[in-house]
Protein backbone atom coordinates (compact mmCIF):
# COMPACT_ATOMS: atom_id res chain seq x y z
CA UNK A 1 0.00 0.00 0.00
CA UNK A 2 1.34 3.69 -0.42
CA UNK A 3 1.23 5.91 2.35
CA UNK A 4 1.30 9.72 1.59
CA UNK A 5 4.02 11.62 3.67
CA UNK A 6 3.21 15.45 4.32
CA UNK A 7 6.64 16.64 4.54
CA UNK A 8 9.39 18.08 2.23
CA UNK A 9 12.84 16.85 3.42
CA UNK A 10 14.34 20.33 3.74
CA UNK A 11 16.68 21.82 5.45
CA UNK A 12 16.19 24.60 8.31
CA UNK A 13 18.16 26.95 9.93
CA UNK A 14 16.97 29.41 12.66
CA UNK A 15 18.27 29.77 16.12
CA UNK A 16 15.69 28.12 18.28
CA UNK A 17 14.05 28.81 21.47
CA UNK A 18 13.64 26.43 24.74
CA UNK A 19 10.88 24.40 24.96
CA UNK A 20 7.64 26.21 25.92
CA UNK A 21 4.72 24.62 27.40
CA UNK A 22 2.23 23.26 24.22
CA UNK A 23 5.15 22.77 21.73
CA UNK A 24 6.96 20.17 24.85
CA UNK A 25 2.89 18.85 24.71
CA UNK A 26 2.90 18.44 20.94
CA UNK A 27 6.63 16.89 20.68
CA UNK A 28 5.95 14.84 23.33
CA UNK A 29 2.88 13.27 22.54
CA UNK A 30 3.78 12.83 18.49
CA UNK A 31 7.19 11.12 19.48
CA UNK A 32 5.43 8.85 21.91
CA UNK A 33 2.87 7.75 19.26
CA UNK A 34 5.22 7.09 16.81
CA UNK A 35 7.65 4.73 19.22
CA UNK A 36 4.06 2.27 19.93
CA UNK A 37 3.34 2.86 16.66
CA UNK A 38 6.93 1.32 15.54
CA UNK A 39 7.05 -0.94 18.53
CA UNK A 40 3.92 -2.28 17.77
CA UNK A 41 4.71 -3.44 14.00
CA UNK A 42 1.07 -2.66 12.80
CA UNK A 43 1.35 0.64 11.27
CA UNK A 44 -0.57 -0.28 8.20
CA UNK A 45 -3.23 -1.35 10.25
CA UNK A 46 -2.80 2.49 12.57
CA UNK A 47 -2.87 4.16 9.12
CA UNK A 48 -5.94 2.74 8.07
CA UNK A 49 -7.77 2.84 11.75
CA UNK A 50 -6.24 6.46 12.99
CA UNK A 51 -4.72 8.20 9.70
CA UNK A 52 -6.85 10.07 6.62
CA UNK A 53 -8.77 7.82 5.28
CA UNK A 54 -11.15 9.99 2.68
CA UNK A 55 -13.22 7.46 1.60
CA UNK A 56 -13.21 5.76 5.31
CA UNK A 57 -14.51 8.96 6.26
CA UNK A 58 -17.66 9.66 4.03
CA UNK A 59 -18.26 5.48 3.98
CA UNK A 60 -17.62 4.19 7.06
CA UNK A 61 -17.78 7.78 9.21
CA UNK A 62 -14.79 7.65 10.89
CA UNK A 63 -14.91 11.47 11.80
CA UNK A 64 -12.37 10.82 14.09
CA UNK A 65 -9.73 10.82 11.33
CA UNK A 66 -9.11 14.53 10.70
CA UNK A 67 -7.87 14.75 14.15
CA UNK A 68 -5.86 11.66 14.76
CA UNK A 69 -3.82 11.77 11.75
CA UNK A 70 -1.85 14.94 13.02
CA UNK A 71 -0.30 12.47 15.63
CA UNK A 72 0.78 9.58 13.37
CA UNK A 73 4.44 9.88 10.82
CA UNK A 74 5.35 7.42 8.39
CA UNK A 75 8.83 7.44 8.97
CA UNK A 76 11.26 8.69 11.67
CA UNK A 77 12.74 11.74 9.26
CA UNK A 78 8.46 12.22 8.89
CA UNK A 79 8.11 12.93 12.19
CA UNK A 80 11.56 14.37 13.35
CA UNK A 81 11.45 17.25 10.82
CA UNK A 82 7.75 17.91 11.59
CA UNK A 83 8.66 18.38 15.23
CA UNK A 84 11.97 19.72 14.45
CA UNK A 85 10.38 22.56 12.28
CA UNK A 86 7.41 22.79 14.90
CA UNK A 87 9.43 23.51 17.50
CA UNK A 88 11.90 25.98 16.39
CA UNK A 89 9.15 28.32 14.16
CA UNK A 90 6.24 27.66 17.13
CA UNK A 91 8.21 28.57 20.13
CA UNK A 92 8.19 32.07 19.34
CA UNK A 93 4.72 32.13 18.35
CA UNK A 94 3.24 30.44 21.59
CA UNK A 95 5.43 32.99 23.73
CA UNK A 96 3.43 35.57 21.38
CA UNK A 97 0.30 34.49 21.67
CA UNK A 98 0.26 32.33 24.58
CA UNK A 99 -0.38 28.54 24.90
CA UNK A 100 -4.37 28.33 25.03
CA UNK A 101 -4.32 30.55 21.48
CA UNK A 102 -1.45 28.69 20.15
CA UNK A 103 -3.25 25.46 20.61
CA UNK A 104 -6.35 26.84 19.17
CA UNK A 105 -4.28 27.84 15.72
CA UNK A 106 -2.47 24.67 15.46
CA UNK A 107 -5.22 22.29 15.92
CA UNK A 108 -7.61 24.63 13.58
CA UNK A 109 -5.40 24.77 10.58
CA UNK A 110 -4.46 20.96 10.68
CA UNK A 111 -8.05 19.60 11.39
CA UNK A 112 -9.19 22.23 8.87
CA UNK A 113 -6.49 20.98 6.39
CA UNK A 114 -7.52 17.35 7.11
CA UNK A 115 -11.38 17.85 6.86
CA UNK A 116 -10.03 19.99 3.37
CA UNK A 117 -7.98 17.00 1.76
CA UNK A 118 -10.87 14.26 2.55
CA UNK A 119 -13.08 16.65 0.37
CA UNK A 120 -10.58 16.95 -2.34
CA UNK A 121 -9.91 13.37 -2.55
CA UNK A 122 -13.79 11.66 -1.85
CA UNK A 123 -12.96 8.35 -3.57
CA UNK A 124 -9.29 7.68 -2.30
CA UNK A 125 -8.25 5.21 -0.31
CA UNK A 126 -4.79 5.92 0.83
CA UNK A 127 -3.53 7.12 4.09
CA UNK A 128 -3.00 10.45 4.79
CA UNK A 129 -0.55 11.04 7.87
CA UNK A 130 1.33 13.77 9.88
CA UNK A 131 1.28 16.69 11.61
CA UNK A 132 2.04 18.77 8.43
CA UNK A 133 -1.16 20.72 7.91
CA UNK A 134 -1.02 22.11 11.16
CA UNK A 135 2.96 22.69 10.97
CA UNK A 136 2.84 24.70 7.21
CA UNK A 137 0.21 26.99 8.63
CA UNK A 138 2.33 27.41 12.05
CA UNK A 139 5.55 28.64 9.37
CA UNK A 140 2.85 30.54 7.74
CA UNK A 141 1.53 32.65 10.61
CA UNK A 142 5.70 33.28 11.58
CA UNK A 143 6.27 34.45 8.14
CA UNK A 144 3.08 37.34 8.73
CA UNK A 145 4.18 38.06 12.15
CA UNK A 146 8.18 38.25 11.77
CA UNK A 147 8.28 39.09 7.84
CA UNK A 148 11.94 40.46 7.76
CA UNK A 149 13.33 37.28 10.34
CA UNK A 150 16.39 35.73 8.08
CA UNK A 151 15.98 32.08 7.73
CA UNK A 152 18.49 29.69 6.39
CA UNK A 153 18.22 27.49 3.84
CA UNK A 154 20.18 24.16 4.30
CA UNK A 155 22.07 26.32 6.83
CA UNK A 156 23.67 28.23 4.33
CA UNK A 157 21.61 30.23 2.19
CA UNK A 158 19.93 33.14 4.03
CA UNK A 159 15.94 34.56 3.01
CA UNK A 160 13.53 36.72 4.47
CA UNK A 161 11.07 34.54 6.72
CA UNK A 162 7.88 36.08 4.40
CA UNK A 163 9.64 34.87 0.90
CA UNK A 164 10.21 31.64 2.30
CA UNK A 165 6.84 31.12 3.15
CA UNK A 166 5.59 32.49 -0.12
CA UNK A 167 8.17 29.87 -1.61
CA UNK A 168 6.97 26.86 -0.14
CA UNK A 169 3.45 27.60 -0.59
CA UNK A 170 4.40 28.49 -4.54
CA UNK A 171 6.45 24.72 -4.45
CA UNK A 172 3.17 22.81 -2.91
CA UNK A 173 0.65 24.56 -5.18
CA UNK A 174 3.13 23.32 -8.37
CA UNK A 175 3.89 20.25 -7.02
CA UNK A 176 -0.32 20.05 -5.87
CA UNK A 177 -0.63 18.77 -10.09
CA UNK A 178 1.52 15.79 -9.69
CA UNK A 179 -0.33 12.87 -9.03
CA UNK A 180 2.52 10.75 -8.51
CA UNK A 181 4.07 12.36 -5.72
CA UNK A 182 3.63 10.77 -2.15
CA UNK A 183 3.62 14.29 -0.08
CA UNK A 184 -0.06 15.78 0.39
CA UNK A 185 0.59 19.20 -1.05
CA UNK A 186 -3.01 19.40 -0.40
CA UNK A 187 -2.86 19.86 3.27
CA UNK A 188 -0.03 21.73 3.33
CA UNK A 189 -1.79 23.89 0.95
CA UNK A 190 -4.83 24.11 2.93
CA UNK A 191 -3.20 24.51 6.63
CA UNK A 192 -1.49 27.73 4.65
CA UNK A 193 -5.12 28.87 3.66
CA UNK A 194 -6.82 28.40 7.04
CA UNK A 195 -4.07 30.06 8.87
CA UNK A 196 -3.96 33.03 6.37
CA UNK A 197 -7.89 33.33 7.14
CA UNK A 198 -7.80 33.20 11.01
CA UNK A 199 -4.72 35.54 11.23
CA UNK A 200 -6.30 38.04 8.86
CA UNK A 201 -9.95 37.91 9.95
CA UNK A 202 -8.94 38.08 13.25
CA UNK A 203 -12.40 36.25 14.35
CA UNK A 204 -12.83 36.43 18.38
CA UNK A 205 -15.96 34.62 19.66
CA UNK A 206 -16.21 38.04 21.71
CA UNK A 207 -16.46 40.34 19.09
CA UNK A 208 -19.35 37.97 17.02
CA UNK A 209 -21.38 37.83 20.26
CA UNK A 210 -21.02 41.15 20.62
CA UNK A 211 -22.03 41.75 16.81
CA UNK A 212 -24.82 39.88 17.62
CA UNK A 213 -26.35 41.17 20.72
CA UNK A 214 -25.61 45.03 19.43
CA UNK A 215 -28.03 43.70 16.51
CA UNK A 216 -30.67 42.07 17.96
CA UNK A 217 -30.68 45.26 20.23
CA UNK A 218 -31.08 47.63 17.48
CA UNK A 219 -33.86 45.65 16.00
CA UNK A 220 -35.62 45.37 19.27
CA UNK A 221 -35.42 49.46 19.19
CA UNK A 222 -36.77 49.86 15.85
CA UNK A 223 -39.79 47.48 16.52
CA UNK A 224 -40.70 49.63 20.23
CA UNK A 225 -40.02 53.03 17.83
CA UNK A 226 -42.62 51.47 15.09
CA UNK A 227 -45.19 50.44 18.07
CA UNK A 228 -44.46 53.86 19.56
CA UNK A 229 -45.29 55.37 15.70
CA UNK A 230 -48.41 53.62 15.62
CA UNK A 231 -49.92 53.82 18.68
CA UNK A 232 -49.54 58.06 18.16
CA UNK A 233 -51.24 57.72 15.00
CA UNK A 234 -54.42 55.93 16.35
CA UNK A 235 -54.67 58.24 19.52
CA UNK A 236 -54.63 61.37 17.04
CA UNK A 237 -57.26 59.40 14.93
CA UNK A 238 -59.46 58.56 17.76
CA UNK A 239 -58.63 62.12 18.87
CA UNK A 240 -59.85 63.62 15.86
CA UNK A 241 -63.02 61.65 15.79
CA UNK A 242 -63.81 62.54 19.13
CA UNK A 243 -63.29 66.15 18.54
CA UNK A 244 -65.42 65.82 15.64
CA UNK A 245 -68.19 63.71 17.76
CA UNK A 246 -67.95 66.80 20.67
CA UNK A 247 -68.59 69.18 17.85
CA UNK A 248 -71.65 67.49 15.81
CA UNK A 249 -72.86 64.63 17.71
CA UNK A 250 -72.17 60.81 17.05
CA UNK A 251 -74.45 61.09 14.24
CA UNK A 252 -71.53 63.41 12.18
CA UNK A 253 -69.29 60.72 11.80
CA UNK A 254 -69.55 59.06 8.11
CA UNK A 255 -70.37 55.06 8.30
CA UNK A 256 -66.33 54.60 7.13
CA UNK A 257 -65.41 57.46 10.34
CA UNK A 258 -67.63 54.81 13.19
CA UNK A 259 -66.00 51.86 11.85
CA UNK A 260 -62.44 53.64 11.82
CA UNK A 261 -63.25 54.69 15.27
CA UNK A 262 -64.18 51.00 16.28
CA UNK A 263 -61.23 49.56 15.05
CA UNK A 264 -58.56 52.41 16.21
CA UNK A 265 -60.02 51.58 19.77
CA UNK A 266 -59.91 48.22 19.94
CA UNK A 267 -55.62 48.09 18.56
CA UNK A 268 -55.24 50.88 21.07
CA UNK A 269 -56.53 48.82 23.72
CA UNK A 270 -54.73 45.67 22.83
CA UNK A 271 -51.66 47.77 22.74
CA UNK A 272 -51.70 49.20 26.27
CA UNK A 273 -53.07 45.33 27.34
CA UNK A 274 -49.34 44.55 25.95
CA UNK A 275 -47.39 46.74 27.56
Amino acid sequence: MRYQFQSNRGEFSYRPSLFTDAIKILVSVNFGIFLLQSLSGAERMFFELFGLVPKLIWSAFMIWQPVTYLFFHGGIWHVLINMFVLWMFGSELERLWGKQHFLKYYFVTGVGSGIITAIFALHSTTPVVGASGAVFGVLLAYGLTYPNRTVYLYGIIPIKSILFVIGIGVLAFISSFDSTTQISHITHLAGMAIGYVMLKRRWQWKDIWFSIRKKTLEYQLQLEEKKMSRRQELEQDIDRLLDKINRGGFHSLSEDEEQKLYENSKSLSRHKKKD
